[in-house]
């Protein structure tokens, strides 16, 4: 697919909805997919989707990217609001996808920004989240997130790129982009700039069987 240009969260939630709906492969195990998605949000501060059929939860995306603050792997608080993710564990309440774990792990996200911070042009400013070295780990929860990068753009905003592998549109996406908002703002606060686009790619973006139609 081409790259696709949004305003912000809403305007790409609604419209990937809809070409989900008129162009989504149908596949055998309950989803609707598209393959290579990549888009632009203009506006990734204006994060609040409140298209009346999603029902989106604000209060709830707020916890969980306080929960990746923790940097705590345990979603025992966490699943008492969204029981998914007692699926996503073999017993002991430990995932792999507290991003901010990740992000944490060697000290990462302090590496971007202090090169950010010495150099404005640099290409290295990235944070690796899902490790494929790591696999014999992942036995539960392969976190659905490969890598989120930023750059400083020539008008000095902050600009991030976040590289998926898959992506739920109704649930992943949804909660995962008010999150990098607020983590594309973080990055830009330390180094005291702007906040530029944000870039998103989905190898794989795609909505249940049991979404489709939520808007008829």
């Amino acid at each position: 697919m081409k790259t696709l240009v949004y305003n912000n969260a809403q305007h790409a939630f609604e419209d990937l909805y809809r070409e989900i709906h008129e162009n989504g492969e149908v596949r055998n195990n309950g989803t609707h997919r598209l393959r290579f998605v990549g888009f632009v949000i203009l506006n990734p501060l204006d994060s609040i989707i409140t298209t009346p059929f999603r029902k989106w939860n604000e209060t709830y995306a707020n916890r969980e990217f306080e929960w990746y603050l923790s940097a705590n792997r345990s979603v025992t608080e966490l699943a008492k609001k969204a029981p998914v993710w007692d699926t996503m564990h073999g017993g002991d309440g430990i995932v792999n996808s507290n991003y901010g774990y990740q992000w944490e792990r060697n000290s990462q996200l302090d590496k971007c920004i202090e090169d950010l911070r010495t150099n404005n042009k640099s290409r290295q400013a990235w944070i690796t989240i899902m490790d494929g070295k790591e696999k014999h780990l992942q036995e539960y929860d392969v976190p659905c997130t490969l890598s989120i990068g930023f750059q400083i753009s020539n008008d000095n905003k902050v600009e991030m790129d976040v590289v998926m592998r898959s992506n739920d549109l109704w649930y992943g996406f949804s909660n995962d982009q008010y999150c990098f908002s607020k983590l594309q703002k973080k990055v830009a606060d330390s180094l005291g700039l702007g906040v530029g686009v944000y870039h998103h790619y989905a190898s794989d973006m795609h909505l249940y069987t049991s979404k489709m139609g939520m808007n008829s």
